[in-house]
């Protein structure tokens, strides 16, 4: 069960036992080392003494009794202080940390009956962006009160984290996913917004970890040890000889990231973990980053994998195809979702079953389509299942009701048997047909592009121009930050159990003479009462660009016919960027400053993620 805060488990840590089981013993038993706890007891304390400092420094700064640069100074030491533990921190309270110490700077809504609550962010992102802002001196108010605050959570959690052992499997998927979290979140600049302080972080995460294996009685003498100290050892020099925008981010991933991923999961131990079981879609039995079966796309259904089957897929399929699924037998799911595109349709705004009529927006590619918290460009659907409704009841697209569609199925022959031979019924229920739909969609996935490949070393070369078109995605464009690898989408790591929307400022027309925002409110329209707010207007879902190059034309407007006019829109800073005025645009909007062959770089690396279904 998750670790709560206000009730902690009485039991003391054992900490030390961590390392050696998060990095590679080769003995059977890995509980026969004596361990210490002195070294992370003390990196509690470390982070405490530093809040408190920074508190005081943020306090005087709000009185103008001292400067900027040295209130920048003590916000970076404390975020350091933090990387040292936050996988551990983050581990035990992944919701606690991500409201109070370091969630994104970003507004979200508070649900209460039918009417929405803004709550502003709070912890180090927020300072770190506010600090390091072009004009500080006019948040010192603000300043103050985040850092006060920061300070109260520290003390909460670290005390709490002082009555806790984790199990051996604890150990260790804390800090696999600490690894994801340095790749995915860190070295991409997304956890400092203002510092970009990035892989001074990063090292920091790793040279802690590294400090606590250290400190394994005769760790000397254990060779998995050594081996990983010695990757460790890698990672901290390349991260030390290299600036943010020059940093070779594919082969940290590559030569280290994956590979002490990889050895991580293969210690001796039973994976499977009671506080991870219903709060990560992340599988444990994963052995790389980039690999197919990295998240588990039953997390994400009511379907479960007992109950999934081939004959039950074969089904779906079937149903996928067939225009009995529409009250006048003139569309199938497959006529905006065609497998040579992607299963998109390659229209700006998608067909009806009303003759010269279109829906309201296009189809998004339904490869990897599971793995996502909501649906739908406005995300008004909830699950694959509740997604299939809106297009079973649209008066635009199947126009019928569950009665009319079951009457049909069950007065099919071969339907009726189908359904029969799977389910041991006489007769074709909503859940039934919605298990058979959901296992069909699921099953379309895109993991084994060129790139993915390449990751996991089944392709032992891959152009030069799709490296650097990975390194300008993960870093210096910035792209990384909303489409979060490996899914290349708004699925948030390290957990991947949230899905993002951005607010952009997508022009109606990129070609026009002068630009105008879309006229679509997006998900602040989606008819959900208590999601109802500014801060979600023209707010849209983060889709993947995997098989991007199949998928045009791009945005839920379909207004824009390629990758080139996409990325001079993010290049121009979005609408924002273009001197529109955006409310609560969540794409920052400076210029990118990327050069004509950067954009065909990145556009490269796009394109090595096609996989021809």
């Amino acid at each position: 069960m998750n670790f709560s805060i206000s009730t902690p488990r009485s039991i003391k840590w054992s900490f030390l036992a961590l390392i050696i089981f998060l990095l590679f013993a080769s003995c059977d038993k890995l509980d026969t080392y004596v361990v210490k706890t002195d070294t992370f007891n003390s990196f509690l304390n470390e982070v405490e003494l530093a809040a408190i400092i920074l508190d005081e420094s943020a306090a005087a700064f709000q009185l103008q009794k001292i400067p900027i640069d040295t209130l920048k100074t003590h916000i970076l030491d404390t975020r350091n202080a933090y990387k040292k533990v936050e996988f551990f921190l983050a581990y035990y309270n992944p919701d606690f940390v991500n409201s109070h110490l370091n969630g994104a700077p970003l507004l979200k809504i508070q649900k209460s009956g039918s009417e929405p609550s803004v709550i502003p962010p709070e912890g180090l992102q927020v300072l770190d962006e506010l600090i390091f802002s072009e004009t500080p001196k006019n948040e010192r108010v603000k300043i103050s009160a985040l850092a006060k605050k920061f300070k109260a959570n520290v003390s909460i959690l670290t005390a709490a984290m002082q009555k806790v052992t984790p199990s051996l499997t604890d150990i260790v998927n804390a800090s696999r996913i600490q690894l994801v979290r340095v790749f995915t979140l860190g070295v991409t600049g997304f956890d400092t917004p203002g510092s970009v302080n990035a892989l001074t972080e990063a090292k920091i995460s790793l040279s802690g970890m590294k400090q606590l294996i250290e400190g394994v009685p005769e760790f000397d003498k254990v060779s998995q040890l050594n081996q990983s100290i010695q990757l460790i050892d890698g990672a901290i020099n390349m991260l030390s000889n290299s600036s943010f925008e020059e940093f070779d981010r594919l082969s940290f991933l590559k030569e280290y990231i994956d590979p002490l991923y990889k050895q991580l999961g293969a210690l001796p131990i039973d994976k499977k973990s009671v506080l991870l079981s219903n709060s990560s879609s992340w599988n444990p039995e994963s052995t790389s980053i980039f690999s197919a079966n990295f998240l588990d796309p039953y997390y994400f259904t009511q379907l479960n994998e007992k109950e999934d089957s081939e004959t039950l897929r074969n089904l779906g399929e079937k149903l996928f195809y067939d225009t009995i699924l529409s009250e006048d037998g003139s569309m199938s799911c497959a006529s905006c979702h065609k497998p040579n595109l992607a299963f998109t349709d390659g229209e700006i705004k998608s067909i009806s079953s009303i003759e010269g009529a279109t829906v309201m927006r296009n189809s998004p590619t339904l490869l990897n389509a599971v793995f996502a918290e909501r649906y739908f460009y406005d995300v008004r659907a909830f699950s694959l299942e509740q997604q299939a409704e809106h297009v079973i009841f649209n008066p635009k697209e199947f126009n019928t009701r569950y009665s009319s569609l079951l009457n049909r199925l069950n007065n099919n022959a071969d339907y009726s048997n189908d359904f029969k031979v799977q389910f041991g019924t006489n007769k074709i229920s909503r859940e039934q047909f919605a298990s058979a739909l959901t296992s069909y969609v699921l099953s379309l996935q895109s993991h084994n592009s060129e790139f993915d490949q390449f990751v996991r070393g089944e392709l032992n070369e891959i152009e030069d121009e799709v490296k650097n078109g990975f390194n300008l995605f993960m870093g210096k464009a910035a792209c990384a930050t909303c489409h979060f690898a490996p899914t290349f989408s708004g699925l948030v790591p390290p957990l991947f159990v949230d899905s993002e929307t951005e607010i952009l400022g997508v022009l109606s027309n990129p070609l026009g003479k002068d630009p105008l925002l879309d006229l679509d409110e997006g998900r602040w329209d989606n008819k959900i009462a208590n999601e109802k707010s500014f801060i979600y207007n023209k707010s849209f879902k983060t889709t993947t660009v995997r098989n991007i190059a199949l998928t045009a034309p791009y945005f839920h407007n379909g207004a824009y016919s390629s990758l080139e006019q996409v990325l001079d829109f993010y290049n121009k800073g979005g609408g924002a960027g273009m001197g529109l005025n955006v409310t609560n645009q969540t794409l920052p909007d400076s210029e990118l400053d990327l050069s004509d062959k950067e954009i065909d770089d990145i556009i490269s690396f796009l394109n090595s993620l096609t996989e021809i279904y």
